[in-house]
């Protein structure tokens, strides 16, 4: 057992270590001064994504690009979030699916509703996922969307009223047992709701996750997922101060007792960190785990292609002008090697919960065994990978693998929100060696009202 512990905290270590090479080597964007269009490829599947970037209530451990809600901004907003669309209509897309993330992508209900009966008028859309906290799912606000939303992700984050004041939320929607009667009369307006909650917060205790889990299965949502906490240059000073600081690490114990819970009946786990109702069809939770590439509108929105990551404009007024002038609102972009791009759609494939071995060679143009030989030789030998008929799965301490690895990889997309959010180094930068940029000090005062980025 000792040996046993020896040898995964290594592998945890080495996993770590090796996401931070690759986000330091690889993650040099290039900031544009021609234009860039997204044009698709054919015979290519793609998803949209459509960002909402307002919230009433900042958390802190939330680092997504977002201002707050004023109703006229976020009006003229939607507007142009929708003649984006229909420029991307024009340049050749269709999609089949929409994913609508925020933000609070429900915060203007009226607007929303536009811009989602348009996605399907534009293009072959068959479902739609989006986001909201628990203020905006009454059976009333979720009527409207009948037909519309097939799958909506409610961030609950914590049912302890302590922790849920402590970062303001008790405030702005109300207590634990408020908040579960809310979801409660919300299942079954929508096909599918999901609940997002956080472990591993500081000075979370076991019993405090436990009573997380117990209270989101009594609600019998198709879908739960439990998020680790993700610390970033970005939200780690926010999150000390709402938080406090703690000493230990509970990560990888909480993890343990978050599976072990589920697998005592009425859920089965989906994915690394998501778990679906038995009475549900299996449900993925990352939109970029089943989607290759994507294609996002909106302020801040990245876009996937052809081994790109393509960014949109995140100041509202640049945004704005860009669309409406029939610009491309791309600003940067960043090209990663064959061999990263690999690495990167092993893990989302690995993170679902399998990797077809032939499906991804064809997929990717590559020979799996031969060109990632070396990390599915480090995988095997530490018990986190094992191939059965041609596909590879995680064992339970491989699915911790790629919680770790996520967590990471988001971290690092903190930090390109971050430096984005500072329109004056975008303005005299070329290129942003990203990993090596300092964004601890700018989080505060570009976030507070979408007015300053005007």
């Amino acid at each position: 057992m000792i040996f046993k512990n020896i040898v995964e905290s290594f592998a945890v270590n080495y996993a770590h270590n090796s996401i931070q090479k690759s986000l330091y080597n690889e993650f040099n964007i290039d900031i544009l001064n021609t234009t860039y269009t997204k044009t698709p490829k054919k015979d290519k599947k793609y998803m949209l994504y459509a960002h909402v970037p307002f919230c009433h209530t900042f958390c802190p451990y939330c680092s997504f690009h977002k201002y707050h809600y004023e109703q006229e901004l976020a009006k003229i907003y939607f507007e142009n979030l929708r003649e984006e669309m229909r420029q991307i209509k024009e340049a050749g897309f269709d999609f089949t699916s929409l994913y609508v993330g925020g933000g609070t992508t429900l915060i203007n209900e009226p607007e929303l509703e536009k811009t989602l009966k348009l996605a399907k008028d534009l293009f072959s859309i068959e479902d739609i996922s989006a986001e909201s906290d628990p203020n905006h799912i009454s059976p009333e606000s979720l009527g409207r969307f009948d037909g519309l939303i097939n799958r909506l992700s409610v961030g609950v984050q914590s049912f302890d009223d302590e922790t849920l004041k402590r970062v303001g939320r008790y405030e702005k929607f109300g207590s634990a047992e408020e908040t579960k009667r809310k979801l409660e009369q919300a299942i079954g307006k929508i096909p599918v709701i999901s609940l997002d909650l956080i472990f591993n917060l500081p000075n979370q205790t076991k019993e405090q996750l436990i009573n997380d889990i117990n209270v989101a299965k009594s609600i019998s949502p198709q879908q739960i997922t439990f998020y680790p906490l993700m610390k970033s240059e970005l939200t780690r000073e926010n999150i000390a101060r709402a938080l406090g600081v703690s000493n230990v690490d509970n990560e990888r114990e909480f993890y343990e007792i978050i599976v072990s819970e589920f697998a005592k009946g009425g859920y089965r786990q989906s994915n690394a960190w998501a778990f679906s109702n038995e009475k549900s069809a299996d449900l993925r939770d990352e939109y970029v785990g089943s989607n290759l590439e994507y294609v996002g509108v909106g302020s801040g929105a990245f876009s996937f292609l052809n081994g790109q990551l393509v960014i949109n404009a995140f100041n509202l007024l640049d945004y704005g002008r860009k669309v409406k002038e029939r610009q491309s609102p791309v600003i940067a972009k960043c090209a990663f090697s064959k061999k990263e791009r690999l690495k990167y759609t092993f893990l989302t494939r690995l993170f679902d919960g399998a990797v077809d071995i032939k499906t991804y060679n064809e997929q990717n143009n590559a020979n799996i065994n031969k060109d990632l030989f070396v990390e599915l030789s480090l995988l095997k030998l530490v018990n986190a990978i094992y191939e059965e008929n041609g596909v590879i799965k995680p064992t339970f301490f491989g699915k911790y693998i790629c919680v770790v690895l996520m967590r990471d990889f988001y971290a690092g997309m903190d930090k390109v929100r971050a430096i984005f959010k500072d329109d004056a180094k975008i303005k005299r930068s070329k290129v942003l060696r990203i990993m090596s940029e300092n964004t601890e000090q700018k989080f505060d005062q570009n976030i507070i009202q979408p007015r300053a980025a005007m």
